[in-house]
C-alpha cells in the first residue's frame, strides 16, 4: 500500500501540477487564437493611411457637448485617420515591448518560490520570519511591475478604440449617414460600450473571488484549530486526512480565481451564483476526505467496529467525523443559494445521520447481518455522493486531479495513510484525470472550430480591403472600415484586460501571504507547540503560506507561457508589419513607392494571418499530445500498483467522474459561442 502513496506522490509534484494547470487552462488562455485579428487590425490601419491621402472634409460641424475628448484635428478627416493609424502603431509597439518584459519578469518567479520552500522547511522559526518576507516581497514587486506593464499596453489599445468610436460618432453627426449603414455603426458602438461594461463586471468578479479566497483562508485556519483541538491522541491519520481536505479547499479557491482571470469578459454567469458556488465547492476536499474516512471502516463488506471505537479514549471516530460534517453544514447554510448548496447539505445531512448511528452501535459492536449490509450500502452511497461533489468542484475550479501535498503535510502523512482507501482513491483520481483532460481536449477542439469561423470573417475583411481602389473609396466605405477596425482592435484589447487581472491576482495572493498568513504564522510561533500532535498549527500555517506562494508561482508560470507565445507571434508575424505601417505613414502618397508599400503591407498581413492560424493548429496538436502523454504517465505509474477491480466498479467510477465534467463543459460553452 505504501507503494501506491509513493507512486501517487511521484506524479503529483509541483512541476506536474503546474503542467496540468497549463493543460486544463489552455482552452481559456489561447493567445494564438486571440492574436488572429491583429494582422487584420494592422491591414485596416494601413488602409486608413491610404484613404487619408484621398478624402478630406471637416467633421467639426456638429461637435459633441464639451468638445472632442481624443480627436486632435476635427477640421481634417485625413488628419483624424492618420491619428488613428499612429495610435494603433503605438499600441502594438508598446504591447510587444511590455509583453517581452513580462516574460522575463515571470520567468524569475520559480527561483524565488524554490528559495521560499527551502526556508519554510527549516525548523528555525526565527529564520522563517527573517528571510521569508524578502522572498515574498520579490514576487510581490514582480507582480506589481507586471500589472503596470499590462495596464500600460491595455490603455494604448483603449485609446485606439475610444478614438475610433469618437471618430465614428462625429462622422455620423457631420454627414448624416442614413439607412443600414447608420444602424450598423450604431450597433457596433453599442457593442463596444457593452464590452466595456462586461470588462468592468469581470474586474468586479475577479475582486470578489479574491475576497472569497481570503475568507476561505480565514475559515480554514479556524476550522483547523477547532478540529485539531477536539482530536483525541492517537488519531493522527484521521486528523491528517481532514487537513488534506482543508488544504485542497484552499487550492480549489485559488484555482477558481485563475479561471475567473482567464475567462473573457463576455462570460455570462451570474456574479452571486459564481461566488456562492465557489465557496460551497471549496468544501469538496473536506467532504471527500470525511467520506473516505467513513468508508475506511469497511473491511470486505463488514464494518470494523473495533477500529471505530477507541476504548482508551472511550470515544468513537465516527462521532468526530460527524462533528466535522456538522461544522461544514453550518458553514454551507450561511452561503447564498446556488446549485452546489443543496448537494453539499444533502451529503452533510446523510453523513451526520450515518455517523450518529455508527457511534451508537460501535461501543458494543452488536449489529446483525441485514443492518450491517444496509449500513455499508449507505456508507458506499455517501462515498459516491462525495466523489461526484468533488468532481463538480474540480470541473468548476479547473483544479488538477493530482495535487502536490504541502511539505510538512507530506512529511507527517505518507505511508501512515496508506490502506484500502489509498487504492480506491488512486483509481478514482485516475478516472477523474481522464475525464478532466478529455474535457480540456473537447474545449480545445471547440476553440479551434471557433477560430476557423473567426478566420473566415477576417479573411473576408482582407479580401474587401484588397479589392478597394484608393481613388474609388467613398465616405461610406471608410465608415465600414472604421467599424471593422473597431471590432478587430476590441478583440485584441480583451486579452490585455485579461493579463491585468492575472497580475492583480498574483499580487493579491502574495500580499495575502505577506500581510495575513505570515503575521498569523508569527503569532503561532510565539505560542507553545500544540499538545500531543506532531503536525501543529505552526506547521499548518507554513503549509498555507506554501500553498499561496506556490499557487502565485503557478499563475506566474501560466502567464509566462502566454507571454512567451505573444512575443513569439509578435516577433515573427506582427512587428515587421507594424514597421511597414510606420514606413507607409511617412511616405508621400503621390509617389509610386507608396502604392507598392501598401500592397506589400497587404500581402504581409495576409501571410501573418495564415501563419498564426498554422501556429494555432500546431499548438493544438501539441496540446493533444501532451494531454495524451500525461494520461499515459498517470496510468503507467499507478495502475501496476493497483489490484484488479471489477468491471462494474470501474464502470461506476467512470460514470461518477464523467457526468460532472460533461455537465460543467456544457456550461462552459459560452466561452466559445
Amino acid at each position: 500500500m505504501a507503494d501506491i502513496v509513493k507512486a501517487t506522490q511521484s506524479i503529483s509534484k509541483a512541476g506536474d501540477f503546474r503542467d496540468d494547470t497549463k493543460l486544463i487552462m489552455q482552452p481559456y488562455a489561447n493567445w494564438e487564437e486571440y492574436l488572429v485579428p491583429a494582422p487584420v487590425s494592422i491591414a485596416i490601419l494601413g488602409e486608413l493611411v491610404c484613404i487619408s491621402s484621398n478624402v478630406d472634409f471637416s467633421i467639426n460641424k456638429n461637435p459633441p457637448k464639451g468638445g472632442f475628448q481624443l480627436i486632435k484635428y476635427p477640421d481634417s478627416f485625413r488628419a483624424c485617420l492618420m491619428q488613428v493609424a499612429n495610435s494603433g502603431w503605438a499600441a502594438f509597439n508598446e504591447a510587444h515591448k511590455n509583453m517581452d518584459q513580462i516574460r522575463l519578469h515571470t520567468g524569475s518567479v520559480p527561483a524565488y518560490i524554490r528559495t521560499s520552500v527551502q526556508i519554510l522547511l527549516q525548523d528555525n522559526d526565527e529564520l522563517v520570519q527573517t528571510l521569508l518576507p524578502d522572498q515574498l516581497e520579490n514576487i510581490s514587486t514582480i507582480s506589481d511591475q507586471c500589472v503596470q506593464l499590462a495596464d500600460q499596453a491595455e490603455k494604448k489599445f483603449t485609446i485606439v478604440i475610444n478614438l475610433i468610436q469618437e471618430l465614428l460618432e462625429a462622422c455620423i453627426s457631420a454627414k448624416k449617414v442614413y439607412g443600414d449603414d447608420l444602424e450598423n455603426v450604431k450597433r457596433k458602438i453599442e457593442e463596444t460600450n457593452m464590452r466595456k461594461e462586461d470588462s468592468e463586471k469581470a474586474k468586479e468578479r475577479a475582486q470578489k473571488t479574491l475576497e472569497d479566497m481570503n475568507k476561505c483562508l480565514d475559515e480554514s485556519q479556524k476550522t483547523f484549530d477547532k478540529a485539531i483541538d477536539s482530536l483525541p491522541s492517537g488519531w493522527d491519520v484521521i486528523g491528517m486526512n481532514f487537513v488534506e481536505g482543508l488544504t485542497d479547499g484552499v487550492l480549489g479557491i485559488m484555482s477558481h480565481a485563475t479561471k475567473i482571470m482567464a475567462e473573457t469578459p463576455k462570460y455570462k454567469k451570474d456574479h452571486d451564483d459564481v461566488g456562492g458556488m465557489s465557496n460551497v465547492l471549496s468544501k469538496a476536499g473536506q467532504i471527500l476526505k470525511l467520506g473516505q474516512t467513513l468508508n475506511s471502516f469497511i473491511d470486505k463488506q463488514q464494518i470494523n467496529w473495533s477500529e471505530i471505537y477507541d476504548q482508551k479514549e472511550d470515544k468513537t471516530k465516527t462521532a468526530y467525523v460527524g462533528e466535522q460534517y456538522t461544522q461544514i453544514k453550518t458553514s454551507v447554510e450561511n452561503e447564498k443559494d446556488c446549485k452546489a448548496k443543496k448537494a453539499a447539505l444533502d451529503i452533510c445531512t446523510d453523513g451526520i445521520k450515518l455517523c450518529s448511528e455508527l457511534s451508537k452501535i460501535a461501543p458494543d459492536g452488536k449489529c446483525d447481518a441485514i443492518q450491517t449490509k444496509q449500513m455499508t450500502e449507505r456508507m458506499q452511497k455517501l462515498m459516491k455522493q462525495c466523489q461526484t461533489f468533488d468532481c463538480e468542484n474540480k470541473a468548476f475550479t479547473n483544479t488538477p486531479a493530482f495535487q502536490p501535498e504541502p511539505p510538512h503535510q507530506a512529511k507527517e502523512g505518507g505511508p501512515k495513510r496508506a490502506g484500502e482507501m489509498a487504492v480506491e482513491n488512486a483509481r478514482y483520481r485516475i478516472e477523474q484525470s481522464r475525464a478532466q483532460l478529455e474535457k480540456a481536449r473537447e474545449m480545445q477542439k471547440q476553440s479551434l472550430e471557433n477560430l476557423e469561423k473567426n478566420q473566415k470573417e477576417l479573411t473576408e475583411i482582407l479580401v474587401t480591403l484588397r479589392n478597394c481602389e484608393v481613388n474609388e473609396i467613398d465616405f461610406n466605405t471608410t465608415i465600414k472600415m472604421l467599424v471593422k477596425g473597431l471590432d478587430a482592435m476590441g478583440r485584441v484589447k480583451e486579452q490585455w484586460e485579461k493579463m491585468i487581472r492575472f497580475f492583480q491576482m498574483i499580487s493579491n495572493i502574495v500580499k495575502t501571504c505577506l500581510h495575513r498568513s505570515l503575521t498569523d504564522f508569527v503569532k503561532q510561533s510565539q505560542k507553545a507547540s500544540q499538545k500531543h500532535l506532531s503536525y501543529n498549527t505552526k506547521k499548518f500555517m507554513k503549509d498555507l503560506i506554501y500553498q499561496q506562494a506556490f499557487y502565485a508561482s503557478n499563475v506566474a508560470s501560466l502567464v509566462n507561457m502566454i507571454s512567451g507565445t505573444y512575443v513569439e507571434v509578435s516577433d515573427k508575424h506582427l512587428m515587421d508589419r507594424i514597421s511597414s505601417l510606420g514606413k507607409l505613414m511617412a511616405l508621400d502618397p503621390s509617389k509610386p513607392d507608396f502604392e507598392s508599400e501598401r500592397k506589400k503591407l497587404h500581402d504581409a498581413c495576409e501571410e501573418a494571418q495564415e501563419a498564426i492560424r498554422d501556429l494555432v493548429k500546431i499548438n493544438n496538436k501539441k496540446f493533444d499530445q501532451k494531454a495524451k502523454e500525461r494520461m499515459e504517465k498517470i496510468e503507467r505509474e499507478l495502475k501496476p500498483m493497483l489490484p484488479p477491480a471489477s468491471e462494474e466498479k470501474m464502470k461506476e467510477m467512470k460514470e461518477i467522474t464523467e457526468s460532472a465534467f460533461k455537465e460543467m463543459s456544457q456550461e462552459d460553452e459560452d466561452q466559445f459561442a
